[in-house]
């Protein structure tokens, strides 16, 4: 666990393409926490990639390296936040399978342990008008289910092709003034955890 009182927060999308509107939203997002006072890491699950989850590949050759690489960065974490696209309704297969690699125990540890603790800012873009509402349900209910603390202010971006620049900057001013608020927000809860721990 993260020992120090300033936000470490882990950004990633759910998205392995290369021009995801979610590598962008949450490029835009860790920018946005930046500015919050938090330290930000920003990743590609892209740098992460391990087989399906499999039971008898676990028990012959335990966690893929890939796993526990990421694994030690959710621990060195206080916060998360996901930008994810929405796939038939739900979340995409490379998302949902580094959270079950991710929520194998490990040795003497607890159930769930880079999980404990961890308070979650959810986002979706989607060039559709629902902007991925969906997913973040799905993902709300899967998280919070595994000891995450999802804040209730998720946000779903519709019609994502419209709203990047060429430089992958969001043109909407509104919506990034809303993002700014949920990722201050982020940060204040991580600060009120870390204040009552202390």
């Amino acid at each position: 666990m993260p020992t120090n009182n300033k936000p470490r927060i882990l950004v990633f999308a759910g998205s392995t393409r290369k021009d995801s509107f979610n590598k962008k939203l949450a490029r835009v997002a860790a920018e946005s926490a930046q500015k919050t006072g938090a330290e930000v890491t920003l990743i590609d699950l892209k740098d992460y990639e391990m087989p399906l989850y499999d039971g008898d590949y676990e028990e012959a050759q335990g966690l893929p390296e890939a796993a526990s690489r990421l694994r030690k960065l959710f621990f060195d974490h206080d916060g998360l936040i996901i930008a994810t696209p929405e796939y038939n309704g739900s979340l995409p297969a490379v998302l949902k399978n580094a959270i079950d690699w991710l929520s194998r125990k490990q040795g003497d540890e607890p159930p769930l342990a880079c999980f404990r603790g961890k308070t979650a800012l959810l986002l979706a873009a989607s060039p559709g008008a629902l902007g991925g509402i969906r997913c973040l349900a799905h993902l709300n209910i899967i998280l919070s289910g595994i000891q995450v603390m999802v804040l209730p202010e998720m946000k779903s971006v519709p019609q994502a092709h419209k709203v990047f620049d060429d430089q992958g900057n969001l043109t909407d001013q509104n919506l990034q003034q809303s993002l700014d608020k949920l990722t201050e927000r982020l940060s204040t809860v991580i600060r009120s955890i870390q204040a009552t721990n202390s």
